[in-house]
């Protein structure tokens, strides 16, 4: 599981970096004066907090450059010790007794793990209770939370409920931004009939290949069953064989199967990797017209095209309503700040790193997107990225992507049932079995 976001997100974070040093500018974010997140103690200057974390290249030197100013401004050292396997490395930290003052995770499986543990020092004894409820609406503070106390601070988020398109290209066609499933699909007929194709989709290429082919899944059980039923998907409790999780897979590989709406076809999805994905929109003509991917995908259009401006070249609507009483129901990514050694430096540390300053900070240098709704949006540097921390901030459910929440042998074998559905869906049935097989072996 690491080794999927690291690939996936080393290659985001370049990009973005690249982008960053073409796009700022010296202007920094709005005026405003927020209400800081407060510690319940200070700290002495010349201590040191310890960071543990998979942040390297670009992100460790966004990172570096935050720190750095707490440090100036505290007299106090952070300590960044980099991982490559994080589960692996805090636990033997952990259990020998020395762990990090904090700890950079990346997901919720394993905040609730070691806050069940009694590894994780609750949020509400670290941060200012009010403060943090004006910053942090209630969805985002229950999905750092574990048996109602609150663990971690939501942060690098991307949205995992993004379809990109090509505007200019819409409307050359007459084409417009679909809000439910069915417009989508009626669409996608439109685009056939004009002669042309209308989705890129691709499963990811090296060892996780597959993972973005589960984010389609995942996101049209969180769309189509809801939240309650998601939930129970992603613990266990609802099998993979139930009625709403079998008629999300058999809904998707209906629109793979569909002939002419894919770019490629199957030979196409099997290839694509996830940066390439956003290409055919922009072939003469466009070979494909919509692309779902993360919204980590914006910064794979900018390297790819320097020259194309966020907004009216590339811009994302948000995945298409399938039950309307899950709308505004969104999938995320994330790394979460927890804190597993109490001391009054990391108490400031962890306030700092949770509050709007530091934060922006991190926005004008690119590659970061906050869901503080007390950051000033004027802190991002195109409309894009601000219309994406919109979306983050005031979505109606919030859930961490299933695919990674899951136990990783499940994950992997989700990965591999995905390459083999699109070329086969007659397996679904046994696909299921054998993935309710795996949920049942990883409890």
């Amino acid at each position: 599981m690491i080794l999927r976001r690291r690939l996936v997100r080393s290659a985001a974070a370049a990009a973005l970096a690249a982008a960053a040093l073409a796009a700022c500018t010296s202007s920094g974010s709005g005026k405003h004066t927020p209400t800081p997140t407060a510690t319940t103690s200070t700290s002495p200057a010349g201590k040191h907090v310890t960071v543990l974390g998979v942040w390297s290249g670009p992100e460790y030197d966004s990172f570096a450059s935050v720190k750095a100013a707490w440090e100036k401004e505290t007299g106090n050292v952070v300590d960044w010790q980099g991982s490559e396997n994080i589960a692996g490395d805090l636990t033997a930290r952990i259990d020998a007794g020395h762990p990090p003052d904090i700890a950079v995770l990346p997901n919720v499986a394993l905040l609730h793990q070691l806050a069940r543990a009694g590894k994780l020092t609750p949020l509400d004894t670290v941060l200012d209770r009010g403060a943090f409820i004006k910053e942090y609406t209630p969805e985002w503070r229950a999905l750092g939370s574990d048996g109602g106390k609150p663990y971690g601070i939501f942060y690098k988020v991307s949205s995992k409920s993004t379809v990109w398109y090509d505007p200019k290209a819409f409307r050359a066609a007459g084409y417009h931004v679909p809000a439910t499933w069915d417009a989508m699909t009626a669409l996608a007929d439109r685009i056939v009939a004009d002669g042309h194709t209308p989705f890129s989709i691709v499963a990811a290429q090296g060892p996780a290949a597959g993972w973005a082919l589960t984010d389609w899944v995942a996101s049209i059980v969180l769309n189509r069953c809801g939240p309650a039923a998601y939930d129970k998907w992603v613990s266990g409790a609802l099998a993979w064989t139930s009625g709403c999780v079998r008629a999300s897979f058999e809904q998707f590989l209906k629109l793979v199967r569909t002939k002419g709406y894919v770019h490629g076809g199957v030979d196409g999805i099997l290839a694509g990797t996830d940066s390439a994905g956003s290409y055919p929109m922009y072939t003469n003509p466009p070979g494909a017209y919509l692309y779902y991917l993360s919204s980590f995908a914006q910064a794979f259009i900018a390297q790819q095209y320097p020259t194309l401006k966020p907004g009216p070249d590339y811009n994302f609507f948000p995945f298409p309503s399938i039950d309307r009483r899950y709308a505004r129901s969104v999938m995320v990514g994330a790394d979460i700040i927890v804190m597993t050694h109490n001391t009054p430096a990391a108490r400031a540390f962890l306030a700092y790193l949770a509050a709007p300053a530091a934060q922006e900070r991190w926005i004008r240098l690119g590659g970061f997107t906050s869901v503080n709704w007390r950051v000033s949006l004027t802190a991002y540097r195109d409309p894009v990225a601000q219309d994406i921390a919109k979306q983050l901030i005031t979505a109606s459910t919030v859930r961490f992507s299933a695919g990674d929440s899951l136990p990783a042998p499940v994950q992997r074998a989700w990965w591999q049932a995905m390459l083999e559905l699109v070329q086969d869906p007659s397996q679904l049935g046994r696909q299921l079995a054998s993935l309710d097989a795996a949920a049942r072996a990883a409890r």
